[in-house]
């Protein structure tokens, strides 16, 4: 559902999650043109819903849809909707695909980003830290949510796990396919919030965002099922798009992401980490790398249990992942910065 609410209450900026910060940059010159927010980017046309609903942009020869994503505020001309600017992001969720210069968009101007796993063989500690280093850079509230959890016999086990990669996370438990499903997620998709799903292809994802939309959803998203031999599921969403959901809010459904590497994400990686990067300063060596320096801080807290060895370890990986991947800022004439 890319359209006015299910309830068919008028729609106003306020209720599509215009704020301050996106009414600070409109210029006074920009007074007459209309603000919409993106709902579909395709290779060659993008919509968008407004005040007066979904509308289709009118866009100029040249323009690259790769540099908008779903969940983007646009100002636009009234009637034509023709697309004049992209007003700045207070969160995107992006990634860098192998081989590309450029990261790949996957939503925009979220609150709070849902990481979908499932309580069976996709649980898997070091993905999830992936996603959590993704959620952090991006600027959203990142919340984990532990599917099929009725399959298993100990379900604290995965909250457990799920709550000690990082401090003051959230974990919540949900059936998308009962009734209650959308009802545990209302905290987080109250009216002008916007929420989005990552995780592995089968875990619940789309299932979840038919949920929030409510069974009359003109569009609801495909489903697929879990292959019996690996518990690993169908690919079925293909591409993203903006959902209202039933009792207010939106939510920007993605594709699961099958590579998910790690650049870009020094902050986020900081914030998942805190309990290394915080003892970081307290090392005698300013680039130690917490391996086999003499006056490590960091090891020190290994041998007295404070941090796990198993966790640093993938700390180390991450690091050496994100620097390997971060392209290098290069000022004039090509310097580094």
């Amino acid at each position: 559902m890319t359209g006015p609410r299910q309830d068919d209450s008028p729609l106003t900026l306020a209720t599509l999650g215009w704020s301050r910060f996106f009414a600070e940059q409109c210029e006074p010159d920009e007074a007459g043109l209309v603000p919409a927010r993106i709902a579909t980017v395709h290779r060659a046309r993008m919509s968008a819903i407004a005040e007066e609903g979904p509308i289709r942009l009118e866009l100029a020869v040249h323009t690259n849809t790769g540099e908008y994503t779903v969940g983007d505020w646009v100002l636009v001309e009234p009637g034509t909707h023709r697309l004049r600017r992209l007003l700045e992001r207070r969160s995107v969720l992006a990634r860098r695909i192998e081989g590309s210069k450029t990261p790949q968009l996957a939503g925009a101007n979220i609150d709070t980003l849902f990481i979908v796993t499932s309580c069976n063989s996709d649980f898997n500690v070091a993905r999830l830290e992936r996603y959590l280093a993704l959620a952090n850079e991006s600027g959203a509230e990142p919340v984990i949510l532990l599917t099929k959890a009725d399959l298993v016999k100990d379900v604290e086990t995965y909250r457990e796990q799920a709550a000690a990669l990082q401090r003051d996370l959230t974990v919540a438990s949900v059936n998308p396919r009962e009734a209650n499903a959308a009802s545990v997620l209302a905290p987080w998709c109250t009216e002008g919030r916007t929420v989005a799903l990552v995780g592995s292809s089968g875990v619940g994802k789309s299932t979840l965002v038919n949920a929030l939309a409510g069974t009359s959803d003109a569009a609801p998203q495909e489903t697929g099922g879990i292959r019996a031999r690996d518990d690993k599921g169908r690919h079925t969403t293909t591409s993203r798009s903006l959902h209202a959901i039933a009792g207010g809010g939106w939510v920007i459904d993605t594709p699961g992401m099958r590579t998910l590497h790690v650049s870009d994400a020094a902050s986020g990686l900081e914030t998942l980490f805190a309990e290394i990067t915080e003892r970081a300063h307290l090392c005698r060596f300013r680039d130690c790398s917490h391996e086999h320096e003499p006056g490590c801080a960091v090891q020190d807290a290994v041998k007295q249990g404070i941090i796990d060895p198993e966790r640093l370890a993938r700390w180390r990986k991450l690091d050496l992942e994100n620097k390997a991947k971060t392209p290098e800022a290069r000022g004039p004439r090509g310097k580094r910065r």
